[in-house]
């Protein structure tokens, strides 16, 4: 349903065949869309995975890039794949895949990009995992550039209300 309202199409089912309706190349997306969704919710270990919003957004998002065969989806997250004590991470894209490559290919790496595409958490991830194999001694976290105090603007709350946004992500 969230992508008939997203992508303005109509999608049909019965048991597991799809039929989409609506313009071709839209209908055309949609069907990578679905492909790459099945490919990333298929069984791992016996355990099938759910799809949550974040997904599906994420996906219709990056769905210019997603024009590979369902095949040849899983070769980017196979290629580099991080373990942490939570269990492994991968990118669910090619951007993101490419992002990890840069990061660990580069002494510095700035990725800019639309909110919520996991730039901060791919980069802590492979921090943490360059951590716990012994690559690196420490990670250093730093705060983004927030003024205090009136430059904020109007926000009701006090200092730390209006500054823990900013450093949320690097919270989690």
């Amino acid at each position: 349903k969230h992508l008939e309202r997203r992508l303005g199409i109509e999608i049909n089912r019965r048991d597991n065949h799809f039929k989409l309706v609506g313009k071709s190349l839209v209908v055309q997306a949609a069907a990578d869309i679905l492909r790459h969704l099945y490919v990333e919710t298929a069984p791992l270990r016996g355990e099938i995975a759910d799809i949550d919003p974040e997904q599906i957004h994420l996906a219709i998002k990056e769905s210019h890039v997603l024009e590979q065969t369902a095949e040849s989806v899983p070769d980017y997250g196979k290629a580099v794949t991080i373990r942490t004590k939570r269990g492994m991470v991968k990118p669910r894209t090619p951007n993101q895949a490419q992002y990890i490559a840069n990061i660990l290919d580069n002494d510095i790496t700035f990725g800019i990009g639309p909110a919520g595409t996991g730039k901060t958490y791919l980069a802590v991830a492979t921090a943490v995992d360059a951590l716990e194999r012994q690559e690196v001694r420490r990670i250093m976290l730093t705060r983004p550039a927030v003024e205090a105090g009136e430059k904020l603007g109007f926000l009701p709350g006090d200092l730390s209300q209006k500054v823990d946004p900013y450093l949320r992500p690097l919270y989690d």
